[in-house]
């Protein structure tokens, strides 16, 4: 789009003679605007872009571009409701969100062109595309406009964190004990005395964007669970003692859910790192609640990790980062992922994560694992797939966090265990749902079924299932791959790519045809 052309759709096509003069007399008194790029920290309180266009001496300017990266169907009704939460802040502090749409580094250039800006001010992103289009933007506007940009989104940013050979980690626990020391977390900083450009800019309705389902409207469970925008995450972040207080010891229990659930609210910046550890530790203050405090503490620093082995490995959404995986046999049942994506694969805490997934956008991070790992193990499925299905569906879905840990549940990204961790569905449900409530609650089929079945249901006799109003194979699927047998399977799966890596062979065979077939 050239500049002539964004000015007239800036402006809705009217006569733009009054707005023209008025930024002419606003540049004589150095009153140009000061653009507010919104990114991934769509709040006000404790934004560092938005304090330091505060404090530039220029009208504030706020801009959201939608573009590519906001691509997942489920994010994207995030964003919608995230969006109208922030203009809706923007209106009580006078002044509202312009939107516009299409690749950032060609629409801010325009737009610092039409309206004189001289000073632009934003946070970071780290991936690979985002990463250049802020480079793009700095390579064309730089000359022509003051550009402050901050890590806003994590702890860390990645760049200085490496080992004492100068090389980035690839091991969390290394990471992290050398990350926490450079680690300085401030006093979060309220919504600074904000003075607002006036303007005729036309921006893009919400509706304009097309953020929300329709026909069907499958994200209509999404708002019993879900308060997008920052005061839904300051309410969640009020209620963190309680996560604290059970974390250290229930974190692993889908059933209890004694979880912050706040990665959606960190994930679109409605409430900054900063906030999120300062509630930590000041619910961490008693001895009571220390352990849990610093187990979710910890967690920080994983999605620290997570965006850094995205910064310095591009490739992780797409290659696996040891070698050995690129000779791994994987399937392409696409009836078996099909089961799996429904919910149907007669696994009950599989099925129940997945069809948690489905009504909420969300999952309990340790059926996340086991529901990686029943794909990838038990199906001999890509977990390219699986992690392309959680973009698609996750409310948080987030490109470092989720292909660091699909890698990472593979075995084939960042991971010190000298073995191929391979989970069974069963006894994880056994262990993390013991009473089977989790399960009753996600697969109502089985809520009949005595404890000692719940988990199992095959091994429940005729009667029993009668009795309870479940016929295996009728109304719930048998297992559709006997675990003992598939885990066998997956391991031979991971010796032969081993021993092909070890060999030095880069023949082409039939076991590594679909990963070709990806390449």
């Amino acid at each position: 789009m050239t500049s002539g052309a964004l000015l007239h759709s800036l402006t809705n096509g009217a006569d733009t003679a009054p707005y023209t003069a008025c930024l002419t007399h606003n540049r004589e008194t150095k009153m140009t605007p000061a653009i507010l790029w919104f990114r991934r920290n769509l709040r006000l309180g404790d934004n560092l872009a938005v304090i330091a266009a505060a404090e530039s001496g220029h009208p504030v300017l706020p801009v959201y571009v939608l573009d590519e990266l906001d691509s997942g169907p489920a994010s994207r009704w995030w964003l919608h409701h995230s969006l109208a939460a922030l203009d809706n802040s923007l209106r009580q502090h006078g002044s509202s969100l312009l939107i516009l749409k299409g690749a950032p580094e060609i629409v801010l250039d325009e737009l610092i062109e039409y309206t004189g800006a001289e000073f632009l001010s934003y946070c970071r992103r780290y991936e690979p595309v985002a990463r250049a289009q802020e480079e793009a933007l700095i390579s064309s506007s730089a000359a022509k406009i003051e550009i402050q940009s901050f890590n806003d989104g994590y702890l860390n940013p990645p760049e200085p964190i490496l080992t004492k050979g100068g090389t980035p980690f690839r091991v969390f626990t290394p990471y992290w004990n050398t990350a926490s020391r450079h680690t300085e977390i401030s006093v979060p900083k309220p919504v600074p005395d904000l003075l607002f450009a006036a303007h005729d800019l036309k921006s893009l309705s919400l509706a304009d964007l097309k953020l929300l389902p329709v026909n069907p409207d499958w994200a209509c469970r999404f708002h019993d669970t879900w308060t997008p925008g920052e005061d839904g995450a300051l309410q969640r972040l009020d209620s963190i003692e309680e996560a604290v207080r059970n974390y250290g010891s229930e974190r692993d229990r889908p059933d209890m859910d004694t979880t912050s659930h706040l990665s959606p609210h960190l994930h679109f910046g409605e409430v900054s790192v900063r906030q999120v550890a300062n509630a930590i530790r000041i619910s961490s203050a008693g001895s009571d609640v220390s352990e849990g405090g610093a187990a979710l503490q910890r967690q920080l620093y994983w999605r620290d990790f997570s965006a850094y082995l995205l910064f310095h490995f591009p490739s992780l959404p797409e290659a696996p980062l040891r070698g050995e995986f690129k000779f791994f046999p994987w399937s392409s049942d696409s009836s078996a992922l099909e089961a799996w994506q429904l919910g149907m694969t007669g696994y009950p805490i599989v099925d129940a994560g997945m069809r948690q997934l489905w009504a909420t956008g969300w999952m309990h991070n340790r059926v996340r694992m086991i529901v990686a790992s029943f794909l990838v193990k038990d199906l001999l499925i890509p977990w390219q797939q699986g992690a392309d299905w959680f973009l698609d569906t996750l409310v948080d879905a987030d490109l470092a966090n989720n292909s660091a840990s699909w890698q990472w549940v593979t075995g084939c990204g960042t991971d010190a265990a000298p073995y191929f961790r391979i989970f069974n569905p069963t006894l994880q449900g056994k262990k993390f749902d013991p009473n089977g409530w989790y399960v009753r609650r996600w697969v109502p089929e089985l809520t009949r079924l005595p404890t000692k079945y719940v988990h199992e249901p095959w091994r429940a006799d005729s009667e029993t299932q009668s009795a309870c109003g479940v016929v295996i194979g009728q109304n719930y699927p048998e297992p559709i791959v006997d675990h003992g047998v598939a885990r066998k399977n997956a391991l031979a799966a991971y010796h032969h790519a081993r021993d092909r890596n070890a060999s030095g062979d880069g023949r082409s065979d039939p076991w590594d045809s679909d990963f070709k077939a990806r390449a």
